[in-house]
């Protein structure tokens, strides 16, 4: 029997077409010396048809994992696209970090570079100032480094939402799950100024590092992954310890039915009376 193919979308402004449900870069990515695992989950993710691959600079071995299959598969890592992030606030510190990157993935370029955790005003301002890393990441998209530059923050929605309207991002990654449903901010906020603006929003923090799965409520992965699929974004991403996890996630993403909104609501309501102590990343 055929496999039915993962929901695929554009990624913003950009030409090219992403699965929507991506791999994150934590899970069994984010560790050291887990090589036979983590090329595990990559394989399992090549194989049911996600395309979108997440790490930063800071994740453990995460771009190492990778890199040591697209540098033996080329042709692989010409059909994928392979995302990650620098936390440096400086031009030199971003400029060394994208090198590290790239070093590491085994690839001449990134298919979307993102500055990774912004929380406050003064991150803001580092990051803007003349020799900033804004600079470095404008530099790269120009100089074909990398094709695209996003921001990600879960902190503040205030902070995130400033950067998308101040700078020249073509993506950004905000949490997105039935806690932010409730609380506000990064859905009322963050994601209808990324749509205005007409760039890509990725969704992490689904699971909320699985603290939100509450099997007594029937709230399962898949009940989180559907919900985050929900809510006009692109792609969401969900870090994976194994294959079976990676296919949870691939099988949602080739769902075609949307989900209803009592659904949604009754998924909320499970949430309403934990949502503010489960917040526990805005933190």
């Amino acid at each position: 029997m055929t496999q039915t193919q993962i929901q695929k979308c554009l990624f913003g402004k950009t030409q090219q077409t992403v699965s929507r449900t991506g791999l994150g870069g934590e899970g069994i990515l984010r560790t050291h010396g887990h090589g036979r695992e983590a090329h595990a989950v990559i394989q399992a993710a090549i194989d049911q048809g996600i395309t979108y691959f997440d790490s930063a600079r800071v994740y453990a071995d995460s771009e190492l994992y990778y890199g040591s299959l697209w540098g033996k598969y080329p042709e692989i890592r010409a059909g994928i696209f392979q995302a990650s992030k620098s936390a440096s606030r400086d031009k030199g510190g971003a400029a060394a970090d994208l090198k590290q990157s790239l070093q590491r993935l085994q690839t001449d370029y990134l298919d979307l570079w993102q500055i990774h955790d912004v929380r406050t005003a003064a991150d803001i301002a580092m990051i803007s100032e003349v020799g900033g890393a804004l600079e470095a990441f404008v530099e790269a998209k120009a100089t074909g480094k990398v094709r695209a530059i996003g921001v990600t923050g879960h902190h503040a929605p205030h902070i995130l939402t400033k950067a998308v309207h101040q700078w020249p991002v073509d993506a950004v990654m905000l949490p997105v799950n039935p806690v932010e449903g409730i609380l506000g901010g990064f859905l009322t906020e963050t994601l209808p100024a990324a749509r205005k603006k007409g760039i890509a929003v990725i969704g992490m923090k689904v699971l909320g590092a699985s603290h939100f799965l509450l099997p007594h409520a029937h709230i399962t992965a898949a009940t989180l992954i559907q919900y985050a699929l929900s809510c006009d974004i692109d792609v969401a991403i969900v870090g994976c310890a194994t294959p079976a996890e990676v296919k949870i996630l691939a099988d949602t993403g080739r769902a075609t039915k949307p989900v209803a909104e009592e659904e949604n609501r009754s998924v909320l309501e499970v949430f309403k009376p934990i949502a503010r102590r489960m917040a526990f990343y805005r933190r």
